[in-house]
């Protein structure tokens, strides 16, 4: 099989070499950010909108180094790591994680950020708009607290995967995660969006979920369009009482939910989002 490479601050080198040791704080404390980005057409899509996100979790953290991560920097790396395993004129996922260096207990020794950087190869097909939507559950097994650190993306991931098992073991697409009052989120993976009563809702950042790019795009994108969009806290009875339901997240874009339990979901204002942010140019 051909090597498969990764960017280990600012060293291109094999993804199977040992570059991590029991030290590193990310391991240890989930002391650490990631952004995931979509590879199209030779470029970081809205990677401006990921960039202010990584700068902004990383002041939120003391982490040093903020300006080092700019779009050139980041531009360049995930280029020269695309063309190492040969991946020109690809769709790829990149991935990049930012964690704070050296070693110490819950007290850092240091601040300085480092990174690793990976990509792998998407089928276009999977990010295309699905002709069949997803089927979804509310997960109630654990809540997410929140804070102002919830709307990071951050290292520590624990509640998602305690969500993803749920979602494997139900045979799921996905999953509406709660916050600790009980109200919506987000989903397992993305945003998560409501039409109804002829206006668009999405819980607000106050609320705990995620400050996605997508959620960002999709929400400029629906006011160009001359709708209503409210960010709000939301009962979980919407689920019941929505016209649609859609995820937004920065690989698959908008994606279409069909069904809960036995409710069934129109498509109308996803699909135009979809295809308006198709056109986008970035």
């Amino acid at each position: 099989m051909p090597v498969h490479y990764i960017d280990f601050n600012n060293k291109l080198i094999p993804e199977n070499e040992a570059v991590l040791t029991t030290e590193n704080r990310a391991f240890r404390y989930g002391d650490g950010l990631f952004e995931t980005m979509r590879w199209m057409d030779g470029d970081i899509r809205f990677l401006h909108h990921h960039l202010n996100r990584l700068h902004e979790g990383m002041r939120m953290l003391h982490l040093d180094r903020v300006s080092d991560f700019n779009e050139q920097f980041v531009r360049d790396r995930a280029a020269a790591l695309i063309r190492k395993n040969g991946l020109e004129g690809q769709h790829a996922r990149v991935r990049l994680q930012v964690y704070r260096d050296g070693g110490g207990l819950y007290s850092p020794q240091q601040n300085r950020a480092a990174y690793v950087m990976s990509v792998t190869k998407l089928d276009p097909d999977d990010v295309k708009h699905r002709k069949i939507g997803l089927i979804v559950d509310v997960y109630t097994e654990y809540r997410k607290p929140y804070s102002e650190l919830s709307k990071l993306k951050s290292a520590n991931a624990l509640l998602y995967v305690m969500a993803g098992l749920y979602r494997k073991q139900k045979g799921l697409d996905d999953v509406v995660i709660l916050n600790r009052d009980g109200y919506i989120c987000e989903s397992l993976s993305s945003n998560i969006f409501f039409w109804y009563g002829k206006k668009l809702y999405t819980p607000a950042i106050s609320e705990g979920c995620i400050d996605g790019v997508m959620r960002k795009v999709v929400i400029e994108i629906a006011l160009d369009s001359g709708l209503d969009v409210i960010e709000a806290q939301i009962s979980p009875d919407i689920m019941q009482e929505a016209d649609e339901i859609f995820h937004t997240n920065a690989i698959h874009g908008v994606q279409w939910v069909m069904g809960y339990k036995q409710k069934r979901y129109f498509n109308r204002i996803s699909r135009m989002l979809q295809e308006r942010l198709a056109a986008v140019n970035c």
